[in-house]
């Protein structure tokens, strides 16, 4: 798809925001249809954050099943690409191999369960790779929720413990292998269970304009400040 002359893109990862097949973890104390909904406020924020970065482009990538059922979910706010292959690590290379390819573009891919995320948080990954190959923004769980490149590199993503506590070192490892210089950005979270979702009410009770939509979700559910 044409990418117009900026050359900083930043990709959402995303899901339809179907009942039972996001943030299913959650749904030890949420119902799903509760759960979809909450899902379907951090999409919106997430594109939403996405789009206060100056001079960037805003896509979300997802599974080609998903293309226009999340395209109306975050109101046709942003392009939606469909990855090739399925799963993570397969995401993680289409977006890649798509937008990086030419060795022209900054390309930082992040996920949509940190819909508080501070922009500058995105801002400082593409700096960083003004002077690295990559950039990796870890999780406190030993995952990952944003990854960055300028080029393409095959081998680097693979579904060997993708999604689990070893993810980052399973990454760093491979970057390693393939001689690319590592930046690291804020370490943050995402929320996954019950007690991320507790922590992330806390911080939006002081600052709900960080994630709006998410902030007024959990007021009205009555969780907001609660575990």
């Amino acid at each position: 798809m044409p990418m117009g002359s900026r050359n900083r893109i930043a990709v959402i990862m995303a899901k339809a925001p179907r009942a039972g097949s996001v943030k299913t973890r959650l749904a030890e104390k949420l119902s799903l249809e509760a759960v979809t909904e909450l899902y379907r406020c951090f999409l919106k924020d997430t594109v939403a954050l996405a789009q206060t970065l100056v001079d960037a482009n805003v896509l979300l990538m997802c599974p080609e099943s998903d293309v226009e059922e999340l395209s109306l979910a975050v109101d046709r706010a942003a392009p939606v690409v469909a990855q090739t292959g399925t799963g993570l690590a397969a995401a993680l290379t289409t977006v890649f191999a798509v937008y990086a390819s030419s060795g022209e573009n900054r390309v930082i891919a992040f996920n949509s369960d940190s819909p508080h995320l501070p922009t500058a948080v995105l801002e400082n990954a593409f700096r960083i790779l003004e002077t690295r190959d990559l950039v990796v923004g870890p999780t406190y769980d030993g995952g990952y929720y944003l990854v960055g490149a300028k080029a393409s590199h095959a081998g680097l993503f693979t579904s060997d413990r993708m999604g689990t506590g070893s993810a980052l070192e399973v990454l760093l490892s491979r970057a390693e292998g393939l001689s690319l210089s590592v930046g690291v950005t804020d370490q943050f979270y995402d929320v996954d269970v019950a007690q991320d979702l507790g922590r992330l009410a806390r911080e939006l009770q002081g600052t709900p304009r960080r994630a709006p939509r998410t902030a007024k979700w959990l007021l009205d559910w009555g969780t907001l400040g609660g575990e």
